[in-house]
């Protein structure tokens, strides 16, 4: 590859005048999951030291609604993505094929436990007994009932599927660092709108 091969790849084919980089759609839903899921793991360590809800203490509903609310939403970013990016791929980098691997295992983890988490959650809170009004506009169905068992049993899921996402996600946040210092192009995708 010449380096004027190896710069169209980076900035996009100066040949046919096409992007090498991801669709605004796909680049604006990718940084709008990134910064729920960051909101998601702070309001969550913050909406738990709250104290537990009583007749005085009611106001632990609403952090609790709105972490729903939220990861309700990630779910559906999450199919949007999931549509954007199978209906326009942007080209291929050139990659070592053990990179394309790594970054593919990477994409797929994420989009697993993304939604595991989400719906692990969901779940926990159905059987629960706490309904969840989506935005405070649909009253969405409880998919359970009462039941501190199931509740427990999801609760533990969300919570470790979570952990994993955490640590997925820093493998990801890791990988953007180190093709950011390389730089291939490979971050730059991710950037432009």
């Amino acid at each position: 590859m010449t380096n004027a091969d190896e710069t169209a790849a980076r900035h996009g084919n100066g040949k046919t005048g096409h992007r090498a980089g991801y669709g605004r759609t796909a680049v604006v839903v990718h940084w709008l999951i990134a910064v729920s899921i960051f909101f998601l793991f702070a309001s969550s360590w913050w909406m738990l030291a709250l104290p537990l809800p009583s007749d005085v203490f009611t106001y632990r509903e609403f952090p609790f609604q709105l972490h729903k609310n939220v990861g309700i939403t990630l779910v559906v970013l999450l199919g949007l993505l999931l549509y954007v990016r199978t209906r326009h791929r942007p080209p291929a980098l050139p990659l070592q094929p053990w990179m394309k691997r790594v970054a593919t295992l990477d994409h797929v983890a994420l989009y697993v436990l993304i939604l595991a988490a989400c719906v692990s959650g969901y779940l926990s809170s159905s059987y629960s007994g706490w309904g969840t009004t989506l935005w405070w506009v649909v009253e969405l169905p409880n998919w359970g009932y009462e039941n501190e068992e199931l509740n427990v049993l999801f609760s533990d899921i969300h919570l470790w599927t979570c952990w994993a996402l955490l640590a997925v996600a820093a493998v990801h946040i890791s990988g953007a660092v180190y093709h950011a210092f390389r730089d291939d192009g490979i971050v730059r995708r991710m950037l432009r709108v």
